[in-house]
């Protein structure tokens, strides 16, 4: 290893960039396991920014022409001037870490700014629409972005904070449902399953960051394609976690492949967090729905299974009184080799012995001190006389049951008088609660009817490929987030927008003021890429963005939900289903606002000259709720529902006098270059308030989690 640190340090000083790639991959080869789950872990992905302006020293790529049919260009440049006076504007470029390579000029309109994983990054976001029905309630968030950026964005508002993340990543069936550096990743690549775990892996990283280390949890969907390997890199992400597999039927009909089973079910990945624990339901989500109600209680007292000889402890008579029908008294067990004794029967008093119908010996279900305690308890009686061999049955209530009864799952309404015995309401099972099972089958989870056919009632006309059922992600989220009103949620890979839904119907269950933060890219499907191309358009285009699935599928749904109006304006037909059944139409008391990720530079940053993109993760930071600052204020300070922003420290004494008044704010904001004047202000600040420093807190943030 010795040579090699000596020949990477070679390496730095000819080309940095290279030197610190080298070091990194051989520092992932010496720390490989020797088993487990071992992958490539490919080249940082790289993403494409095609609204970012384009700037000195930023990664970039050539579009395509319009019209073309070539594939997209994929060799990064760097841009080492832009001529903005030039008409029409152009930009000098280079190929990236080729220093000594010839520079050429392009139009600035013909490059998309790239961001690799590995390259800081400094987050805005630019709001995009709101729905307001909820009152005062929190705000769900739409955020339109690569999900990775995003989540990096979130350390800064979100770090530690959520109590459940649910995600439905793209299941790399090779079909072009996602992209790795800007290409489709085929089912014929040999790399394919270690660039998705890499790719997985990444985001992962990130959102244990963003979990509440005490007590939350990870859900995540896959297929029988990764979720092996998806299991074990759980397990080695969260060692510390409880993981568990759910396997759930998605439709009854199941899908079609020659030569092979037809697949009706996938697959719910778990890891439970901390003191995460699975809360207690009326559907254990395997029984037939609507069963109806225990058909047995008392069993029959003799071990028919079990010799005499065996357990001779447990042969002895039970004296019954036939016409009163009660047990009388217990008698003592019968000797090892000992005869059975013979009593006379008499009208009031008769010996019942453990004996078969075939007049083979038995034993009963417990010693006479445990039998004499069921009788004491009313759990054990006379049964019935059998007409076919005139022998009486003995019955009791099973340890099972009895310990039901202590729960209140099977009630006792009333003993009987002649011998004390209890009276059971056979309970019926919608009223039990107890753990689910890990095999799920459920009508309501159909992701056909109560996916793609919910969908189209929301959208209609607009196309969503495999939208997860509604009923679905309410029911494992509810597992889990049920006794949490205040439950934060996220969802990086929000489709459709099912999880942001599914947190709405929960809320209206009881009451609750949960929130959840959807994140989605504004990606254009494959096919229609290839239609948009033909028409000369290209990303970043309005009539190409248009079609992206965060502006044409996410946030539409979700403003649909709300409102109870579809994407046309009309209200939506139906009625939603199973736990809590009302018209759509009624939509939902909720308030959600719409973003999109931006791209600042530090400097502009650290010079208060991107405040207004700064803002909105403030005021997510906050607890997203209520009004925001979006100005820096004329009177140089501002005080709002739950957070302040102090920008002119003269006035710290009105601020500081301002925010005391209030029970409501959670953290302030103090612009300040200087530590002292900073921690001098936030000693006067009442103690349940967080101060917090700009913009060192938010250039820091970025700068230590940056990097791949």
């Amino acid at each position: 290893m010795s040579r090699l640190t000596e020949l990477i340090a070679q390496a730095k000083v000819k080309d940095p960039q290279m030197g610190a790639d080298l070091e990194r991959e051989i520092k992932a080869l010496s720390s490989r396991r020797a088993f487990g789950l071992n992958f490539e872990r490919h080249k940082p992905e790289a993403v494409e920014l095609p609204n970012r302006p384009v700037r000195k020293g930023d990664k970039v790529r050539l579009l395509p022409e319009r019209s073309s049919k070539a594939k997209p260009e994929q060799e990064l440049w760097q841009v080492i001037k832009v001529f903005k006076k030039e008409k029409p504007q152009i930009a000098e470029i280079r190929p990236l870490h080729q220093h000594d390579s010839p520079q050429q000029k392009v139009l600035l309109k013909d490059l998309v700014v790239v961001a690799e994983f590995r390259d800081f990054i400094y987050p805005g976001l630019i709001s995009t629409g709101k729905v307001q029905r909820g009152g005062d309630k929190p705000y769900h968030s739409v955020i339109n972005g690569e999900n990775y950026h995003v989540l990096k964005a979130l350390t800064y508002t979100h770090k530690g904070k959520f109590d459940a993340i649910y995600i439905d990543p793209p299941y790399n069936t090779g079909a072009k449902d996602w992209k790795y550096n800007n290409d489709y990743v085929e089912r014929e690549d040999l790399y394919r399953h270690s660039k998705w775990l890499a790719f997985m892996e990444r985001r992962i990283q990130l959102a244990r960051t963003l979990l509440n280390s005490q007590d939350s949890v990870l859900m995540v969907t896959i297929d029988e394609k990764e979720v092996h390997r998806l299991r074990l890199l759980l397990e080695q992400s969260f060692p510390e976690a409880k993981v568990q597999m759910i396997t759930t039927v998605i439709s009854q009909n199941g899908t079609s492949r020659e030569g092979e089973f037809s697949r009706v079910d996938e697959y719910i990945l778990i890891a439970r967090i901390g003191d995460s624990k699975i809360s207690r339901t009326n559907d254990n989500m395997l029984a037939n729905e609507g069963e109806g109600k225990v058909s047995r209680v008392w069993f029959n007292f003799m071990r028919t299974s079990t010799p005499k000889e065996k357990l001779e402890g447990q042969f002895y008579p039970i004296f019954i009184n036939p016409k009163s029908g009660v047990i009388i008294e217990l008698g003592e067990p019968v000797g090892k080799g000992n005869n059975i004794p013979i009593y006379k029967d008499k009208e009031d008093r008769v010996a019942v012995w453990p004996v078969k119908d075939d007049g083979s010996t038995a034993t009963w279900g417990a010693v006479p001190t445990t039998a004499q305690g069921l009788l004491d308890d009313g759990y054990l009686r006379l049964g019935s006389k059998s007409k076919k061999t005139g022998m009486w049955s003995i019955q009791y209530v099973r340890l099972g049951d009895r310990k039901r009864v202590e729960k209140g799952e099977i009630k006792v309404t009333g003993r009987k008088p002649e011998d004390n015995s209890v009276i059971l309401e056979h309970v019926d099972v919608s009223n039990r609660e107890n753990f689910p099972k890990t095999v799920w089958n459920r009508k309501s989870h159909d992701a056909t009817a109560h996916g793609t056919r919910l969908n189209k009632a929301l959208l209609p006309g607009r196309n969503f490929p495999y939208p997860k059922s509604l009923y679905a992600v309410e029911d494992s989220l509810r597992f889990f987030i049920k006794s949490k009103p205040k439950a934060l949620i996220l969802d990086f890979f929000s489709g459709s927008g099912t999880t942001a839904h599914a947190v709405m119907r929960l809320n209206r269950q009881d009451g609750g003021i949960r929130q959840c933060i959807s994140v989605t890219n504004n990606e254009v499907a494959a096919d229609e890429q290839k239609s948009l191309r033909k028409q000369g358009l290209r990303p970043g285009d309005e009539e190409w963005e248009k079609w992206g699935i965060c502006d044409y599928i996410t946030k539409p749904r979700v403003k649909a939900a709300i409102t109870g109006t579809t994407s046309n304006g009309e209200p939506i037909k139906g009625e939603y289903k199973f736990t809590d059944e009302f018209p759509m139409a009624e939509g939902f008391e909720e308030n959600a606002e719409f973003f999109t990720l931006t791209y600042e530079a530090a400097l502009t940053v650290s010079h208060n000259r991107a405040f207004k993109k700064i803002a909105p993760l403030l005021w997510l930071k906050a607890g997203g709720q209520g009004r925001r600052i979006d100005e820096l204020p004329d009177e140089g300070w501002n005080v709002v529902d739950n957070y302040g922003l102090l920008v002119d420290l003269d006035n710290s004494r009105a601020f500081c006098n301002e925010v005391k008044k209030s029970s409501t704010i959670k953290v302030v904001y103090i612009v300040s270059n200087d530590d002292r004047r900073f921690q001098s202000i936030a000693r006067q600040l009442p103690d349940a308030v967080e101060p917090v420093r700009l913009y060192e807190s938010y250039l820091n943030n970025f700068k230590i989690s940056s990097g791949d």
